[in-house]
């Protein structure tokens, strides 16, 4: 039996009176591709902030190939981490350091690598993701949009991670760039048979990336299945947020994301 390469059993973990994972079950299997559908403050986020040891579960276990992370030292959390590369939200450069230096960040600092080695493999991951290497001695200030993503998910996967963390892949671009990214994403995790967990809101984007889709209201998940499933699904919360619809049974007052 296959172990899983991520696993959330009956996560809890609430901020004050705010309970924001009420029991999150999750698995997510080897090269799976698995996003996390639901609206602005269902705990997407504090689900992978969890995963990465960001923060710590109230109760419950998070597992990365069959492992608690819950309990790990300093060390062992830094050795889990290194499987993980992470795309974020706003890409999240440094504006101080130059594109290729951006792209090697990981490589140098936590790895140990050799500028000259690593400014190489920076490169290589530049043009994966189909940019020209004339843009490597630029600024992220001189980039578009469009750009910056690019050149956070040649950082994400500048380690060859097992595991990659898409944060709302395609926030702020319009939708013909954002469709680019989608594919790149399906491209480079296939490539390097990564498992990929993505949150976001856009369906668009979930349907192209996904092998499954899980979607997490008020703490939980409640519905999990293959985008071939999602319009049939019998789930008036699910049909109300993929349709966008206004009226529904989806409660709009959340808070933490």
């Amino acid at each position: 039996m296959t172990t899983p390469k991520i696993q959330l059993t009956n996560v809890h973990k609430r901020f004050g009176d705010n309970v924001v994972l009420n029991g999150v079950d999750l698995e997510i299997m080897p090269g799976e591709s698995v996003v996390i559908i639901g609206g602005s403050g269902t705990g997407k986020s504090v689900s992978i902030k969890c995963i990465l040891g960001l923060l710590t579960p109230d109760s419950g276990d998070v597992e990365v190939d069959g492992r608690s992370v819950l309990a790990l030292s300093n060390s062992e959390r830094s050795a889990v981490n290194a499987k993980i590369g992470m795309l974020f939200q706003h890409a999240a450069l440094f504006d101080s350091l130059s594109v290729w230096e951006n792209v090697a960040f990981g490589l140098i600092e936590g790895g140990g690598m050799s500028p000259k080695k690593a400014r190489e493999i920076a490169m290589e991951k530049l043009v994966a993701v189909g940019l020209t290497e004339e843009i490597a001695t630029m600024w992220p200030a001189d980039l578009s949009g469009g750009m910056r993503k690019r050149v956070g998910l040649a950082r994400a996967i500048a380690i060859d991670p097992e595991i990659i963390f898409f944060d709302e892949p395609t926030t702020g671009l319009d939708p013909i760039m954002g469709d680019i990214i989608n594919d790149l994403i399906v491209e480079i995790t296939h490539n390097i048979g990564a498992t990929g967990l993505s949150i976001t809101h856009d369906m668009a984007s979930a349907r192209k990336i996904a092998d499954k889709i899980a979607m997490l209201y008020k703490g939980k998940i409640i519905w999990v299945g293959s985008v071939e499933e999602l319009d049939t699904a019998d789930n008036a919360y699910l049909q109300q947020f993929i349709r966008g619809d206004a009226e529904g049974p989806i409660d709009f007052e959340t808070s933490v994301s």
